[in-house]
């Protein structure tokens, strides 16, 4: 976690001002994201989250803004960005990409902590966020950076790594995205629209049994809608965060069977589901490797044998395949 850049008193001022938010009063970091900048603004006004857009281009940061100003008028729990006097959804200051949003107070679910109540309001969730970024016009649909062949691209670069660290994963990963590119036509039947990309636990906002915030649209795209349900299951549906875990076949379940009431799954889909499970968790275990093991973070909630421990699951039932979801 870091704060890539550094925002004194003057760039408080200069925020409130451009934002009509008041006597800026306190700027303080939050030491979140593995991305952004982040901050808490406090003014005259209230309490402000203060995103400082790291290596994007204006346009990326227009695009996710006009995503989220859409679902928010749709009524999903999305904090939209607010616009500055001249309308734009971000300010330029400095030559940096500054986002404002409403402070959304909440907690994050802890692994263990996740119930069988809030896997069906992701699912349903999800579903919904499906239905409305995917209901926009295609010429406005973007293509993501994690794209299939992205991901072995990746793969390749470590895949000679000595690192012993690094054996067992490169051996599995081999054959797990050769067994992927295999399945090519099956994942490409499955519905596609514009997905969240990254719906893990710790971007979204609960405050008691209440969902009341879907954070982060840093890597929504164009993309398989069952590959981002599978992106889903892979995360809230383990008992730990760090390292093997174990599956909770009960969260699976209600959380696909409630997205499939809000958006019902086409047989396409269902025959694609079980390979975006695998899907998903290499596409992780790959990018913690390369972004995080590699680059020696220290952030053992980023640990990649978490990942690989689910790839390793979901390979068939001598590995671990229990049932099926649909």
């Amino acid at each position: 976690m870091a704060t890539f850049t550094r925002l004194d008193d003057a760039d408080a001022r200069a925020i409130a001002g451009a934002f009509a938010l008041g006597d800026a009063a306190a700027l303080a970091p939050i030491a979140a994201g593995t991305i952004n900048s982040n901050f808490a603004l406090t003014t005259a006004a209230g309490r402000w989250f203060v995103r400082v857009n790291e290596g994007k281009a204006p346009a990326d940061v227009a695009w996710e803004a006009a995503l989220v100003v859409d679902l928010a008028a749709a009524g999903l729990p999305v904090p939209a960005p607010l616009p500055t006097a001249d309308g734009a959804r971000f300010l330029v200051h400095r030559g940096l990409l500054v986002s404002v949003f409403p402070w959304r107070s909440g907690h994050h679910r802890a692994p263990a902590a996740v119930t069988v109540a809030d896997a069906r309001a992701i699912g349903g969730a999800l579903a919904d966020l499906h239905r409305v970024a995917s209901a926009r016009p295609r010429a406005t649909w973007r293509d993501g950076i994690y794209q299939f062949a992205d991901i072995v691209a990746r793969f390749e670069g470590f895949r000679a790594s000595p690192d012993p660290a690094l054996g067992h994963a490169v051996a599995v990963l081999a054959d797990e995205l050769a067994w992927l590119e295999a399945q090519a036509a099956v994942r490409a039947a499955a519905e596609h629209g514009v997905i969240h990309g990254d719906l893990f636990r710790d971007n979204v906002l609960w405050e008691g049994e209440r969902l009341v915030a879907i954070l982060d649209f840093e890597q929504a795209s164009r993309g398989s809608l069952v590959y981002d349900l599978a992106v889903a299951v892979n995360d809230w549906c383990w008992d730990a965060g760090r390292r093997e875990g174990a599956f909770r076949a009960d969260l699976a379940l209600a959380l696909v069977a409630a997205y499939d009431a809000r958006r019902p799954l086409s047989a396409a889909d269902r025959v694609a589901l079980p390979v975006e499970l695998r899907a998903a968790a290499a596409r992780f275990t790959v990018t913690r490797i390369t972004d995080v093991h590699l680059r020696q973070v220290d952030n053992p909630d980023k640990d990649f044998r978490a990942f690989l421990a689910r790839v390793e699951h979901w390979r068939g039932p001598g590995l671990g395949w229990p049932f099926s979801l649909v």
